[in-house]
């Protein structure tokens, strides 16, 4: 599966590439990152594009995924005599379909809907043999190549990020206008905010997004980006107040729509994820003091 990607492939340094995606990364694909070293061959997150084109530029010894979320673990199957490893905390959405439905928390009609489309766009291939990495985690390529892991939680409870040769994937903290996305069971916006503070503090050359953005050049770019993408967690919750200064639900906060526009075409999980991205928001108001429960199940700004 040594496929030449031409142009689309992005060499960054010696080690390190980038294969992009369709539309600059955009869902349902993304920027996979290869990394070279004198032993190995790592594809980190290998998208529908990598499975599409049927391989990448190079022999894979081993898949590296970001988290376990579709997109991202595209080409696991693709890939089936190379390891698979992912965070430990995200192992379950790797090896079973049981194990990636519980990542999201879909039930119902929802979960049978986006079992299909997981199947039939994504590719979904269980790897029941991969293996658990932690914070911290180096990966020796040979030839003084390199991957270390950092966890970055609140995306999935596993999500990382990995430095390498002055390039850093981000993977999932994207960057783009539409701000981090927190709407699934396994996701937490505390955990998000903390690891936003904390991959500021990166310092890199390269940055890396799995979609939209793809590469960004130089730190100052990169901070600049990055707090754009973090103040959107602000205006969310401040618009979820100024609905709150009438008692409402946590139904009618979904219904509302904080985090996909109202017009936009409706999407079998998007109901989910505007219900636990309000809740999140929502716990966070009652517990600073930003909102009372006025009636069981009602909730008014205070």
């Amino acid at each position: 599966m040594n496929v030449s990607w031409g142009d689309d492939e992005r060499r960054l340094t010696d080690s390190v590439s980038v294969l992009c995606g369709t539309n600059n990364g955009g869902y349902p694909s993304g920027n996979s990152v290869l990394v070279r070293g004198a032993g190995e061959t790592i594809i980190i997150d290998p998208s529908v594009d990598v499975v599409d084109r049927g391989g990448a530029p190079a022999p894979i010894d081993a898949v590296i995924n970001s988290h376990s979320h579709e997109d991202h673990i595209a080409g696991n199957g693709l890939f089936s005599d190379a390891r698979v490893h992912v965070h430990h905390e995200d192992i379950p959405g790797v090896t079973s379909m049981d194990g990636l439905m519980a990542v999201y928390g879909l039930d119902g009609q929802a979960r049978t809907d986006f079992e299909r489309t997981v199947l039939d766009e994504f590719h979904f291939s269980p790897r029941p043999d991969a293996e658990g990495f932690g914070d911290g985690h180096v990966f020796d390529l040979g030839g003084g190549v390199e991957i270390e892991a950092v966890h970055l939680p609140g995306h999935t409870r596993g999500h990382s990020g990995f430095r390498m040769d002055r390039v850093f994937f981000l993977s999932d903290i994207d960057l783009t206008g539409f701000g981090p996305y927190y709407g699934d069971v396994w996701s937490d916006l505390d955990d998000f905010e903390d690891s936003l503070r904390k991959v500021r503090d990166e310092d890199a050359d390269f940055y890396v997004t799995f979609h939209h953005k793809g590469v960004i050049e130089g730190r100052e770019t990169f901070v600049d980006m990055l707090d754009a993408f973090h103040a959107v967690i602000g205006r969310r919750h401040d618009a979820m107040v100024e609905f709150l200064s009438e008692p409402h639900t946590v139904a009618d906060m979904v219904k509302h729509r904080f985090i996909y526009r109202p017009t936009s075409p409706q999407a079998p999980f998007f109901d989910s994820v505007e219900q636990r991205s309000a809740e999140l928001h929502l716990a966070r108001m009652l517990r600073n003091g930003e909102a009372v429960e006025v009636e069981p199940g009602r909730y008014r700004a205070s």
